[in-house]
């Protein structure tokens, strides 16, 4: 009986005991001490709650990775928002037992329980104190330094940066220990492994910056510095909100910026994974990163852009394909625009397959009007024919080109940088590309079906005659009832300022999902290819910007009207059903002071969704810009205050839906 009725008591006590010991041991805040540890459910927010420091997965992936990113985006998509990654080429799988936390000898160090080796780690040699902590700052820096002397910096997130050059940060060379810092790209958006592309200062000019591909291979420069910016990148003074600066002397040159009139908009200078660098400045009404300027300014400027036999075409949103007798290295990578694998032969050549002994030869296949790959190597043959027979006896020989003004070139080993040039732009070359036989008989294949269709055709056109007479003696008379369209717009051609009062009479009839099943949304539906004629195929000097759903382009009509065109991102984790109850909802939601949802494009597995375009942007265009901010006089102000209380109060009295906002940056 004694001890029963002390046990109540003697388990309170302890429970008592294990949660203060819990709550000493556990990080908290911004700064993590010795002692301490980070679990993959905890992170640091920095005193301002501007950056977070913590663990994520991106997109799909089940790898876990310590990061830290801008907090606070209200998104869905938080991998938009990292801005620099410590583990990049070891990521964790274990999130239960994986932990932050400071080793006896002062070095921070990233452990699993599996493993005994740290994942990442600091990996300072020198002495350190046993009094370090680690702090994250408001300008995005994770801080290792002493505890009791908060000057003495032991290491730095700025000095070993990821893919992101964030306002304050240096891209820099110590002359001294000969060390250079480069922002390399992530491998795609998926996995954030240090991708094909980087960024840093050039080892041979040391005043100007270039892109490379693969460490070794320049593709674009900057230019030196004239003292307001690169020579070769003039877009940096287009705007008034960035400040960029290089500084060289005899310790170190560097470049960094810094936002004007120390205003804080979330920002970051960034190489992707596409092989370019942009200038990013976050607008939070729009939810999207708004590209500033970016170089180098067309895609097919990107050096291997599509990988090994992989050919780009201009002026696409998704301008990579493998060459006829190619498929991808990686299936699941490609998906993802990560061509770097490039591709692969379906079939091997003759001289490689020694398995191969019916005798039939290799064969070319001509591509025509093509900008030929990089690393060619001339021939001095006299003509086409040895030019080809020149080709085929190295087994090493991928493809060949002749002209009268350069003669004969071949390639070996793998083609680089071969692009699909568009009609009516710059003049193209022929090349012919080296296939194994089994391509030959396919393509053989494919032809004779072609002509039996053709004979087919040829001996039936009676009947397909009789038909037609038949079909349209049936349909005589019956026309369309008023308004009937066909399934599919020409965006081009389109009115909308008749479509827009039609819209909100309610008798505009066109199904915008119909084909998916869906009867509740009243807009128009466009063809995927007036789509693409509109925003000049998706071209990037169309491209406004881009968040967690997608791309967002500008359009143009026929009639000179300009459109917002918004393309949902394959990896933004936003599926079909999302998709519909946002038509749903913008559909049923029109007032004078929202943008309209003018319609929609579901075809080809896209779905877009076209918008009224906002030709003044948005308002932090106007607030954060020194000079322009000075047109907002109060009178301005107030009117454009009264127009967005007219609107959140439409939203929440007397629009059709129920609105429920839960940012209140919407």
């Amino acid at each position: 009986m004694l001890t029963n009725t002390r046990n109540p008591w003697f388990f309170s006590v302890l429970l008592l005991i294990l949660s203060y010991y819990v709550a000493c041991f556990s990080a908290a805040g911004d700064t993590l001490s010795a002692a301490e540890s980070l679990s993959v459910s905890e992170s640091l927010v920095s005193q301002g709650s501007i950056f977070e420091l913590g663990f994520f997965k991106p997109g799909t992936s089940s790898n876990i990775y310590l990061g830290i990113w801008y907090k606070n985006f209200d998104v869905k998509v938080k991998d938009i928002s990292i801005v620099w990654v410590a583990n990049r080429e070891n990521p964790l799988t274990q999130p239960s037992s994986s932990r932050l936390e400071l080793s006896e000898d002062g070095n921070l160090i990233l452990l699993d329980r599996s493993s005994k080796k740290p994942f990442w780690s600091t990996n300072l040699a020198f002495p350190m104190s046993n009094s370090t902590e680690a702090i994250i700052g408001d300008d995005g820096n994770f801080v290792l330094r002493d505890k009791y002397n908060v000057s003495t910096i032991f290491w730095e997130s700025f000095d070993h940066p990821t893919d992101t050059l964030l306002p304050g940060g240096k891209l820099r060379i110590d002359k001294i220990t000969g060390k250079s810092k480069q922002l390399i790209s992530w491998k795609n958006s998926e996995d954030p492994a240090p991708g094909m592309f980087s960024f840093g200062l050039d080892p041979n000019e040391g005043s100007q910056y270039i892109l490379e591909w693969n460490r070794s291979q320049s593709y674009w420069s900057s230019g030196i510095w004239n003292g307001r910016f690169f020579n070769l990148a003039p877009e940096m003074t287009q705007n008034s909100i960035f400040n960029y600066s290089f500084v060289s002397n005899e310790n170190e040159s560097y470049f960094s910026y810094s936002l004007n009139n120390n205003t804080f908009i979330p920002s970051r200078f960034v190489i992707n994974f596409s092989g370019m660098i942009q200038q990013q400045m976050w607008l939070a009404g729009h939810c999207i990163w708004n590209i500033f300027w970016f170089q180098p300014r067309q895609k097919s400027n990107v050096y291997a852009l599509c990988g090994a036999f992989g050919m780009s075409h201009e002026n696409v949103s998704n301008p990579c394909q493998c060459l006829q007798g190619f498929e991808p290295f990686s299936v699941q990578d490609t998906k993802l625009n990560d061509w770097s694998g490039g591709c692969v032969r379906k079939s091997p050549l003759q001289c490689e397959d020694s398995m191969n002994t019916n005798g039939e030869r290799d064969w070319f296949l001509k591509k025509s009007n093509v900008r030929l790959p990089v690393n060619s190597k001339a021939n001095l043959t006299g003509s086409a024919t040895t030019c080809e027979l020149a080709c085929m006896k190295k087994c090493s020989c991928a493809a060949y080109a002749y002209n009268s003004s350069s003669g004969c070139m071949i390639w070996e080993g793998a083609l680089l940088n071969l692009q699909q040039l568009s009609d009516g732009g710059e003049a193209g070359q022929d090349i012919y590309l080296r296939l194994s036989a089994s391509e030959h008989r396919s393509t053989s294949l494919q032809g004779n079906k072609w002509k039996v269709w053709v004979i087919v055709c040829v001996l039936l056109p009676a009947t397909a005659l009789l038909s037609w007479l038949c079909i349209c003696f049936l349909s005589k008379g019956k026309a369309k009832p008023k308004g009937e369209k066909d399934s599919s717009n020409d965006l081009r051609l389109f009115d909308f300022s008749a479509e827009i009062h039609a819209i909100n009479d309610g008798s505009n009839t066109k199904d915008c999902l119909k084909k998916r099943g869906k009867k509740d949304v009243e807009l128009p539906l466009f063809s995927y290819e007036s789509v693409s004629a509109a925003t000049n195929n998706f071209s990037d000097a169309n491209k406004l910007g881009e968040g967690g759903f997608g791309p967002v382009y500008k359009g143009k009509l026929l009639k000179g009207q300009e459109i917002a065109v918004k393309m949902l991102s394959k990896r933004s984790g936003q599926g079909l059903e999302e998709f519909r109850n946002e038509i749903t909802l913008i559909a049923k939601l029109q007032h004078r002071n929202l943008v309209r949802l003018l319609g929609c494009c579901i075809e080809l597995d896209e779905n877009i969704l076209i918008y009224e375009y906002m030709p003044n942007k948005s308002l932090d265009f106007f607030l954060f810009d020194p000079t322009k901010k000075q047109m907002l006089d109060w009178r301005a102000r107030f009117h454009i205050i009264e127009g967005v209380a007219q609107g959140l109060l439409y939203l929440h009295q007397y629009s059709r839906v129920r609105i429920i906002q839960r940012s209140k940056t919407q």
